[in-house]
């Protein structure tokens, strides 16, 4: 019994030295993961790994061997979240063109590590996933059905599937793929409020993102999953046929930015939609979606899928789970940061100069669409109405509001007749909220605005107010300049 308590202490006194011993080598691991943040390192360095396990070896005797090397695997994992979790490590995107991406913005938010874009020709992936220096990687268009040949193993999810967005180094230097599109997926759908179980879906293209899609939707009970391709039996060119879909999902790359407008079909061809869903999320509103909000039918972007992956992702990449809430609240801060505030209303109502103000107090850039106008045209408004008419005039301002209509988080004060040509709705709505300030009608002057001198300011007025209201999402009255502009801020941020 003696014995036994001897042999008691000196594991204690053993316990404690270990202890002693793996608390500074934690804190050498914190530090260096600081270093390695300033230099843009990997967590994982294989080779680096591999040595301290065969010295490992070297060291212990033979019948101890295995024991030991599993012990001291544990503690370079451990080290390796300790790292991870400071916000070191490498990871990043791949894809073909990535200069729209927000995923550099969602993972700084999510887990505050270094997050780059790596662009890759057909060609480059191969050798980037073989020799590149990264701890984990995100894959998009066209590459997700692409890398999966080059992992060295699938989860079980990635293989059912046939597609991989997510792959981690594993400790050996392996690389392991897997599939968090499904989760994102699964968000947007449950998000929306969608009913998919017994219901007809069409699915627009058959790349990776498609196959995620389909899988999902059949695991929620789904009862008709089409893929509409280029090619085989359902094609762009027999879409009658589909007339009966409740749901339709665009998993095609037609109406990102910065090719903007287009829609990859006519939504008229399907008159029983339930819900339409477009996986892009830049621009916030593609022209699919516009398409559906004019009908009416309930539609939802990309945008919450691709938090709701880069959630799953970032779970993998930082070994260790983040809160659901994350999703929701980054959802809400992306839209908010990437939304440009697009001002309509009267001539004369003060939209360049609360606008000015309203992008100085938010720190946006401010684009006055007029002033481009005049700038492209090489000559002031009035003067470009009495010389070329109201119809150059309304054909150049449409451009410009094209151009600038694309672009994320700024600040647009528009023309006063913006709204009264159809064509400009769509490049007003797809990624702006629309802001109609009002001012009465006694305080709008006429004073170098053609339209307003020729037609009088309240006959204008009441030909608008219509077209202001419907376009608008936000209805403000502009009293003074800096109550208008925090009275803006207030209603965006409820």
């Amino acid at each position: 019994m003696e014995q036994m308590e001897e042999l008691r202490r000196r594991i204690d006194e053993i316990d404690g030295k270990l202890v002693e011993l793996l608390t500074a080598r934690m804190t050498i691991s914190g530090q260096m993961a600081q270093y390695k943040k300033t230099v843009d390192g990997c967590v994982l360095v294989p080779d680096r790994e591999r040595a301290l396990l065969n010295r490992v070896e070297e060291l212990t005797e033979p019948e101890l061997r295995a024991p030991i090397q599993s012990v001291y695997k544990s503690i370079l994992s451990a080290s390796r979240a300790i790292q991870k979790q400071q916000g070191c490590g490498r990871f990043g995107l791949v894809g073909e063109r990535l200069n729209y991406s927000f995923s550099p913005a969602i993972h700084k938010k999510l887990g505050g590590y270094s997050y780059q874009l790596f662009e890759r020709k057909a060609e480059e992936v191969e050798p980037f996933l073989r020799k590149g220096a990264f701890d984990g990687l995100n894959i998009t268009i066209p590459y997700k059905k692409t890398v999966m040949k080059f992992c060295d193993a699938l989860t079980e999810q990635a293989r059912r599937i046939g597609s991989v967005n997510t792959i981690v180094r594993q400790p050996d230097g392996t690389l392991l793929g897997h599939n968090t599109d499904y989760d994102g997926f699964c968000y947007l759908i449950r998000s929306a409020g969608a009913e998919v179980q017994g219901k007809k879906v069409l699915v627009l293209g058959s790349g990776g993102s498609s196959l995620t899609v389909q899988t999902v939707l059949r695991d929620m009970g789904a009862g008709e999953v089409v893929v509409i391709s280029r090619s085989g039996p359902n094609h762009y060119g027999n879409l009658s046929r589909h007339r009966d879909a409740a749901i339709l999902v665009n998993t095609t790359p037609v109406g990102t930015y910065p090719d903007t407008g287009r829609s990859p079909v006519n939504l008229d061809l399907f008159p029983d939609l339930e819900w339409v869903f477009d996986l892009i999320y830049n621009p916030a509103m593609t022209q699919l979606l516009l398409d559906a909000e004019k009908r009416q039918i309930g539609r939802m972007g990309g945008l919450g899928m691709l938090v709701a992956q880069a959630k799953a992702a970032a779970e993998l990449f930082l070994e260790r789970p983040l809160p659901d809430s994350m999703v929701e609240q980054i959802v809400a801060q992306m839209e908010w940061e990437s939304k440009n505030l697009l001002l309509i209303g009267m001539p004369g109502c003060g939209k360049s100069t609360v606008g000015r103000a309203l992008a100085r107090r938010l720190n946006r850039p401010f684009i006055d669409l007029d002033e481009m106008v005049e700038e492209r045209a090489g000559t002031s408004i009035p003067s470009m109405f009495e010389r070329e008419g109201e119809e150059h005039f309304r054909q150049l301002e449409h451009q410009v509001l094209t151009e600038v209509g694309k672009g994320s988080g700024a600040v647009i004060a528009t023309g006063g007749g913006i709204v009264t040509r159809p064509e400009n709705w769509c490049p007003m709505r797809q990624n702006s909220t629309v802001i109609f300030l009002r001012r009465p009608l006694n305080e709008l002057s006429a004073a170098g605005r053609p339209l307003s001198q020729r037609d009088g300011v309240k006959k204008l007025y009441q030909a608008r107010l219509p077209l202001y209201e419907q376009a608008a999402q936000l209805t403000v009255e502009n009293e003074t300049v800096e109550g208008t502009v925090s009275e803006i801020i207030r209603r965006l941020k409820k």
